[in-house]
Formats: structure tokens, C-alpha cells, sequence
């Protein structure tokens, strides 16, 4: 795929493949049986609904998708690199808009300036109580990003090819406010490192694009 016209061409056999689904997302997981930590989980508690956006958009001519490093705070995500998107509305009528109204929110891109592909498959997220539904969608222009200062420390552009070349899947030992010193898969894009459910939603985003004949 070495033009955004190569990714363009491709939509109509993207929305034509099946979803690769938890088992390609769960090659990313943090914990081990996280399917069946997730299932437990949800068995006591009602999740709070959140979306989050994978736009993909032309930079010289080369197909990027953003990424945020959000800014530091006392939840358990702060500081992390995610995608763009944040917690349901009572007024959005359903999580695509959700996604479309954070991306703008977060970024700055404007809800029209984003043509939604497809959902992807939702994740639980049990530290956080989230269930998070995934979209990916394309702008046709380059873009300028107006990141909002209180929830967004910085704008990560990776290109394509990075998340299609195996190299950048990694391990990585973290701790965290609930769990320490773990092995971890992730992805290292040059000094960005992505672990946790936003790998986990990328690698299912690989997995497709592998499906639809990309190296």
C-alpha cells in the first residue's frame, strides 16, 4: 500500500471481510485469559459505554492514522497512547457518533471531515468498567490536528505500513496501578509504544488488512 489512492481502492474489499474479532485482539492481550476475565467480569457489572475512532488520512500522499498520548491524571488510562474518542452522551444517537464527536472534541478533525468504513469489535476494558466500540474511518485531506489541551499532552501520526510490518510487535515489562512487573505484548512505532486495548483493537485492525492482501 504505498499510496492513501492504494488504501482508497481497497475500502470496498475491506467492508466485504469478516471481522478477524476477539481471537485476533486477544494476540495483543496484557493478562492472560483476559476473555475470561472480561466474561466475569461483565457477569456482575453493567459497563459505561465509550467509542473510539482509527482515521486513517492522507500525508503526502502516504495513508497515516493518529493517535493521542493523553494527558496525565488520576484515572487509570491517563498518559497512555489511545485513539482519539471518550465516554457516550445521552445525546449522541448512537457510538459511531460518539466516536465522531470525540475525534472532534479531542483532535479537532470535524465530524463531516470523517467518512466512517465500519465498526469494528467492541472490547471490555475491566480495570475501567468500559465497553469500547471501535470505528475506523477515513478523511480524504491532509489534516490539521487542534489537540484539546485538557485531555490530549500530544498527537502521535504513524503511517500504515508501520502497523503492517511485523517487526514493530514487541514485549515490554510494565507496572501499573493494577498489575506489576508483567511481560506484555506491544507495538513500537520509532519511540511510541502502544499496549493494552488499543493494541489489542489495532492488531484487529492488521489482522483485517492482512485479510484483504497487504504484506
Amino acid at each position: 500500500m504505498t499510496s492513501f489512492e492504494d488504501f482508497l481502492n481497497l475500502l470496498s474489499k475491506l467492508k466485504k471481510l469478516p471481522l478477524p474479532g476477539k481471537e485476533s485482539q486477544l494476540k495483543m492481550a496484557a493478562v492472560e485469559r483476559l476473555d475470561e476475565m472480561q466474561g466475569l467480569a461483565l457477569k456482575n457489572r453493567i459497563p459505561k459505554e465509550a467509542s473510539v475512532m482509527m482515521l486513517i488520512y492522507p500525508k503526502n500522499n502516504i495513508p497515516h492514522f493518529v493517535l493521542i498520548e493523553r494527558t496525565q491524571s488520576t484515572g487509570k488510562h491517563s498518559g497512555q497512547i489511545a485513539f482519539p474518542g471518550g465516554k457516550k452522551e445521552k445525546r449522541d444517537a448512537d457510538n459511531s457518533v460518539t466516536a465522531l464527536r470525540e475525534t472532534e472534541e479531542e483532535i479537532g478533525i470535524l465530524m463531516q471531515q470523517q467518512q466512517l468504513i465500519m465498526p469494528l469489535t467492541s472490547i471490555y476494558i475491566p480495570p475501567s468498567n468500559y465497553m469500547v466500540y471501535p470505528y475506523l474511518a477515513f478523511a480524504k485531506a491532509e489534516l490539521q490536528f487542534t489537540p484539546q489541551p485538557s485531555e490530549v499532552k500530544s498527537i502521535v501520526e504513524i503511517a500504515l505500513t508501520e502497523l503492517l510490518d511485523h517487526s514493530n510487535e514487541k514485549r515490554t515489562t510494565l507496572s501499573t496501578s493494577y498489575m506489576k512487573k508483567v511481560s506484555v505484548p506491544c507495538f513500537y512505532f520509532g519511540e511510541t509504544m502502544v499496549w493494552g486495548a488499543t493494541a489489542m483493537m489495532l492488531q484487529e485492525i492488521k489482522d483485517l488488512f492482512i485479510a484483504s492482501g497487504q504484506p
